[in-house]
């Protein structure tokens, strides 16, 4: 039998930032009618479906035992529902700038995770990356940072995307988990999409949201794309990424995502470009090239996965 030869790494970068940097304009369309804890439901059962009638139409197994199931739980939780609801919450409260520079810690978050939970070396240059990285973006959403006042509600959406954010690098350290445990991506995903929506479903009903739908075109399609893009391809190809080269060096799509939805605001609502600005994406470039200046493994990679790979 004839096995397809893996993505490379930065095919599935360029795939994650194009797709999640345009995201942001479907999710236009799911504001309105639909409360949105019951949108972040709505798009986690559908993406959950596919992926299991792909698995089920591929023969795939989806036999794992207690122990994955509940790790798959806790991904579910953790990058599929809770962080999502949260950062609902928070951009309610918090300038979309800050939203922005809030998630693109989790590059920090990730490489901290990293070296506490797997006693992973911290890679300096991807360190500095983040660094530049979160700076750069600092500069890009300045105008608007600084108009934001030091309020009660910014400290709490501040808090709550930092929150979202961090339970979003858990659920990378779980698929950091299901590699070592020799889980493939697809099927993980299969599996913690419908403990997503389960979870999404069950603080949609406590947030007592009335349960409606929208059955504009707008909607319709809005929800398709986040699904079937945003979800099942989207997070198929970050956490790949992040099983080929890395938690920390794939959490800097979070930068570069911005930057597509910027240039996206700037044919489509006339975003007006100053220094600062330019200086950012320089900044977000630059810090780019140090993570992706060497995607092959390293020795010292081959090396862990030869030691954490079946026998």
């Amino acid at each position: 039998m004839i096995q397809s030869r893996p993505l490379p790494p930065q095919l599935l970068y360029g795939a994650t930032v194009a797709i999640w940097g345009s995201s942001w304009l479907a999710m236009t369309f799911q504001l309105g009618v639909v409360p949105e804890p019951f949108s972040i439901t709505y798009r986690f059962v559908l993406a959950a479906a596919l992926l299991w009638a792909f698995c089920l139409a591929r023969g795939r197994s989806l036999r794992f035992s207690l122990r994955d199931h509940a790790f798959m739980a806790a991904q579910g939780l953790c990058l599929f529902s809770l962080n999502y609801q949260l950062f609902y919450v928070a951009a309610g409260k918090l300038a979309s700038g800050l939203l922005a520079v809030a998630f693109s810690t989790i590059l920090i978050m990730n490489i901290a995770n990293g070296a506490i939970l797997f006693r992973h070396r911290v890679d300096r240059r991807v360190a500095l990356a983040g660094l530049c990285g979160i700076t750069g973006l600092g500069l890009l959403f300045w105008p608007e940072i600084a108009k934001a006042g030091v309020t009660r509600a910014a400290l709490l959406g501040l808090g709550l995307s930092l929150l979202a954010t961090y339970l979003a690098s858990l659920g990378n350290m779980i698929s950091v988990r299901h590699k070592m445990a020799a889980i493939p991506v697809i099927e993980s995903n299969t599996i913690g999409m419908t403990y997503g929506a389960g979870f999404s479903l069950v603080f949609a009903l406590a947030s007592r949201a009335p349960l409606v739908f929208d059955w504009s075109a707008g909607y319709l399609v809005s929800l398709a794309y986040l699904a079937l893009f945003a979800s099942v391809l989207g997070f198929g190809s970050y956490l790949t990424l992040v099983q080929r080269i890395g938690a920390d060096r794939a959490a800097y799509t979070t930068v570069m995502f911005p930057l597509v939805a910027l240039t996206l605001s700037t044919v489509f609502e006339n975003y007006q470009w100053t220094i600062p600005a330019v200086a950012g994406v320089v900044l977000v470039l630059f810090g780019n090239l140090l993570v992706l200046v060497k995607v092959r493994p390293t020795a010292r990679i081959e090396q862990a996965e030869k030691e954490i790979s079946p026998s």
